[in-house]
């Protein structure tokens, strides 16, 4: 049965929309500040990572090194790389968008720690089973570059099938799949992925913050052993 579960946001907005009024005191770790809350019989311990792969992924050994979390869960922002429908997503897989080989042609893409060498070939890591909150279900590229371009976002999307972007997802999924935990992640997007997306997200953040939060509170209440 699960009932430790460790949860990363890229930007403090993401982290303070989770269960608010609830433990406010943090306590900092390896320069992170985590804070725990109860909920749904469940003991959920919260951190704001910081953006990029990095981080996320060093976030995720520390929750589960030392708050013994038996799942992942990755909540926040994104950028929309498609006309799917909604704006609030359950992730199913996710990929990383800028690892591979810089080719004379085109940019290679490869799952994420093979050799990025010969026959290009992408293995995506995939979500637990979680139950159904009513949202669609996507796949998400990650990357560590904030996109600007529409250009760049259609050839991801066309390239790697993800219907949305953002900068945490697929690195806590390698680190849960090194680590032999299952992970999910619930996304609300906040722009297009496109050249006006900073002000989008900025202006957008605090709304899809909250969208993500709620859906997540579900899925959390959801699940059980």
């Amino acid at each position: 049965m699960i009932q430790q579960i460790g949860i990363i946001t890229g930007v403090d907005a993401e982290a303070a929309a989770l269960f608010p009024g609830q433990s406010k005191d943090a306590e900092p770790l390896h320069g992170f500040l985590v804070r725990q809350v109860q909920f749904a019989g469940k003991n959920i311990a919260i951190t704001c990572s910081g953006i990029g792969k990095v981080n996320a992924a060093m976030a995720a050994m520390m929750l589960a090194e030392h708050y013994n979390v038996q799942m992942l869960l990755v909540v926040g922002t994104a950028g929309k790389l498609s006309d799917i429908d909604g704006d609030c997503f359950q992730i199913t897989e996710a990929v990383q968008g800028d690892y591979g080989a810089s080719r004379h042609d085109h940019f290679a893409h490869y799952s994420a720690g093979a050799w990025p060498i010969g026959e290009e070939h992408i293995e995506p890591f995939r979500a637990m089973a979680t139950p159904d909150i009513g949202l669609p279900k996507v796949r998400i590229i990650t990357g560590d570059c904030f996109v600007e371009s529409s250009d760049h976002g259609r050839r991801l999307h066309q390239a790697l099938g993800g219907d949305i972007i953002d900068m945490e997802t697929a690195a806590v999924a390698q680190a849960a799949a090194r680590m032999n935990l299952p992970w999910a992640a619930i996304k609300a997007t906040t722009d297009n992925a496109d050249g006006s997306s900073s002000g989008d997200f900025q202006s957008n953040l605090k709304r899809g913050a909250k969208r993500a939060a709620e859906a997540a509170e579900r899925m959390i209440s959801l699940i059980g052993g």
